[in-house]
């Protein structure tokens, strides 16, 4: 049987994304409706993750599955943060903003987190899991692919930022790849029940 799971994004992308690292389920993945629109009031990824799953699971009377990330920086004690998205209009705004509040800071550690929410048709939250990729942040972008911060934020066990990996590199490594690795038991069982 396949069970029906609304990712509470209006982004096309970020449901592919999530069918990648979710491939090996029997769940089938869907868009949230376009017209429910959910403010992210949460003061925390967690919060902010399970507000949205729990809002479309409740809306749509389905499973629904939500995550929240952003770039962490230790200097800028955590920003961008939950604002990591709202930083800036565009994503080479957000990264001349990091870069530039930076400075010539010598302490450039970070971290990406990712806080992924499931939550029962009732709204009720039935699984959350959450990944870290510790790095640092560059005095300039390198890299070509990813988004956002990605060209900006080097991982030294790799010798790379996110935007010189290799897809499945970044796809094995990342904080989303962490946090979605370690929900996919637990949503097998869900789906064997």
């Amino acid at each position: 049987m396949t069970l029906t799971l609304v990712v509470a994004t209006g982004n096309p992308g970020k449901l592919r994304e999530m069918q990648s690292y979710l491939a090996d389920l029997s769940w089938e993945l869907i868009l949230k409706p376009a017209e429910l629109d959910i403010e992210e009031t949460g003061d925390s990824f967690a919060a902010n993750a399970c507000l949205k799953a729990s809002h479309v699971a409740r809306a749509t009377g389905k499973w629904a599955i939500a995550d929240d990330s952003g770039l962490q920086v230790d200097a800028l004690n955590g920003a961008p943060g939950i604002y990591s998205a709202r930083y800036g209009k565009t994503d080479a705004e957000r990264m001349a903003r990091v870069l530039r509040e930076l400075g010539d800071e010598s302490n450039r550690y970070a971290q990406f987190v990712c806080v992924v929410a499931v939550a029962r048709p009732n709204g009720e939250i039935a699984l959350q899991s959450e990944g870290i990729c510790h790095g640092e942040i560059l005095y300039a972008a390198r890299g070509a692919g990813g988004f956002g911060y990605d060209p900006i934020f080097y991982v030294p066990s790799q010798r790379l930022t996110f935007a010189e990996m290799l897809p499945h590199l970044k796809h094995s490594i990342s904080h989303r790849g962490q946090a979605f690795g370690s929900l996919l038991p637990q949503l097998k069982e869900i789906a064997r029940t």
